[in-house]
């Protein structure tokens, strides 16, 4: 929630509008609640008067409180967000009644405040409203930028991954004062740090002119956090100039215009060194030949370009990260899998130690653990929300149109009775590989489903599969200072996208091959 403070000298001010607002929501609550008298709605919480439910997700994890509202009133329920309904989705059959039978209806998008002032008006495959545009975008993202056979040809992905095997080993040395002790490593920091590299030498080459690239992802970290933030007129649409008066509209414009400065001055280095063929060709150059050739169908705009190499730095880095360190911390949690997984690993790969990405597809127990680890800490606890485009029927329900759709990822991977041991870590359970990241399956929808699907899914699987192989292969790895695993808990950071509370502290021995 975004947290705000007015100015004393305001507040006599205020309180006159803000009474005869409120009175207002009251009135229209109360004409909304009788004409929806003859609907069947979904089951629902009491909320309070005014608004609604928000005060059961002001502290804690939304997920878990959403799971622990479906455990009492069924896998889908209503609440109210202020003035905003809201159906909670938590079980397999439930998320493919919205992402299959209904997603013709389901596929819209709600406009989050902060997105439309940050990211031009909701101009991104993200964020922006269902329609024409949208799937243009789409598929350009698809076909141009996130393509197996795009992902294949990335040389950066290897690049990147060796040298931080490399920084690893430098890391994992002995101390320079005679012990025969191996040092710490914040693995956590490692692998922001990989993630980083690679998704901004994809997105941009080495093509940022007299930009510093911390500046970069700087103010990407800012735009993320902001779209964290939940404006008063997201949930009470009448008291949109409380946004105002608090200052967010004012920091929301500063953020914007520090990521389209920074944006148009990539676009334009990129545009000033096309000519130089012998550098090879980054995402950004591909999207500048779509936007510069067009389309009899669809022509891209600087503001469509900005908007799609933005998805990609905000849908891929925190998220890939963050998969990495969950599925290292399971392992370490887990040795007797962790043992099983470099067996595999070593044995598939030989002495020569190359890995190889088309090797990949080969080695399933590793891509079990990456599936177990989705299942138990998907990317988005709760998927980017839905929105109903036009009123329907939702397994008998009545849904008006503009009711926003929560799909609880964490909790139907966590439903005991879509899986056995729920809550345990037994990557066995996807062998053999009968369930993709497609979304086919609903009792696996880490990266969503259907016509708002992650589109990204090859590009950062690939980065995680391809490191995580190699970090497995090339080490062993350990708690430091004897930490014993009962002690090790695996507790979850706040946030859209959580990771571990504190950060993945290891210990990393080098592996010989035949030792």
């Amino acid at each position: 929630m975004y947290c705000f403070k007015l100015d004393s000298n305001l507040v006599p001010s205020l309180y006159l509008p803000i009474l005869v607002v409120f009175l207002f929501i009251i009135v229209r609550r109360f004409l909304s609640a009788r004409k929806l008298s003859g609907q069947v709605v979904p089951p629902s919480p009491p909320g309070l008067p005014i608004i609604g439910n928000l005060h059961q997700l002001i502290w804690g994890h939304h997920h878990r409180t959403l799971q622990a509202l479906a455990q009492r009133h069924g896998p889908l329920f209503l609440i109210h967000l202020g003035f905003v309904p809201t159906v909670v989705v938590s079980s397999a059959s439930m998320a493919e009644a919205v992402l299959k039978t209904q997603d013709h209806v389901c596929c819209g998008r709600p406009q989050q405040y902060t997105a439309r002032g940050m990211l031009w008006d909701c101009r991104t495959v993200g964020f922006s409203s269902y329609g024409d545009r949208w799937r243009q975008l789409r598929r350009i993202a698809v076909v141009h930028l996130l393509s197996s056979k795009k992902v294949e040809a990335f040389r950066t992905l290897r690049e990147e991954v060796a040298s931080f095997i490399g920084r690893i080993r430098v890391a994992s040395q002995h101390d320079n004062h005679g012990h025969n002790k191996r040092p710490c490593i914040n693995l956590t920091e490692l692998l922001v740090s990989l993630t980083k590299s690679v998704i901004s030498r994809a997105a941009f080459g080495n093509k940022l002119g007299d930009m510093d690239p911390r500046a970069v992802h700087r103010i990407f970290k800012e735009v993320t956090g902001m779209l964290q933030a939940v404006a008063v007129s997201d949930m009470f649409p009448q008291l949109g100039w409380v946004d105002r008066a608090t200052g967010l509209h004012a920091k929301t414009k500063r953020i914007a215009n520090k990521l389209d400065k920074i944006l148009e001055g990539v676009l334009q280095e990129h545009e000033r060194s096309r000519l130089k063929d012998e550098e090879v060709r980054d995402l950004l150059d591909d999207l500048l030949l779509v936007y510069k050739e067009g389309s009899s169908e669809f022509k891209l705009d600087r503001t469509d370009v900005k908007g799609l190499i933005f998805d990609m730095f905000i849908a891929g880095t925190d998220t890939t990260s963050k998969l990495m360190e969950w599925v290292m911390a399971e392992l370490i949690k887990n040795p007797n899998e962790m043992e099983k997984v470099q067996l595999e690993l070593r044995e598939a790969v030989g002495a020569h130690g190359r890995i190889l990405e088309e090797e990949m597809a080969t080695i399933s127990r590793l891509q079990a653990v990456i599936k177990e680890t989705l299942r138990l800490h998907p990317p988005a606890p709760l998927l980017i929300p839905h929105e109903v485009i036009q009123t329907t029927k939702l397994k008998g329900y009545d849904i008006p149109a503009k009711t926003r759709v929560l799909i609880n990822a964490w909790a139907i991977g966590r439903d005991h009775e879509a899986w056995e041991n729920a809550d345990k870590f037994q990557p066995e359970r996807f062998l053999p590989d009968s369930v993709d990241y497609s979304g086919r399956d609903f009792r696996f929808i880490p990266f969503g489903a259907g016509r708002r699907g992650c589109p990204g899914i090859a590009f950062g699987i690939r980065l995680v599969e391809l490191t995580l192989a190699n970090m497995l292969y090339h080490f062993n790895w350990d708690l430091p200072n004897g930490q014993d695993l009962e002690s090790f808990e695996l507790v979850e950071s706040s946030g859209f996208s959580p990771g571990l509370q504190c950060p993945l502290t290891v210990v990393a021995k080098p592996y010989k091959h035949g030792q």
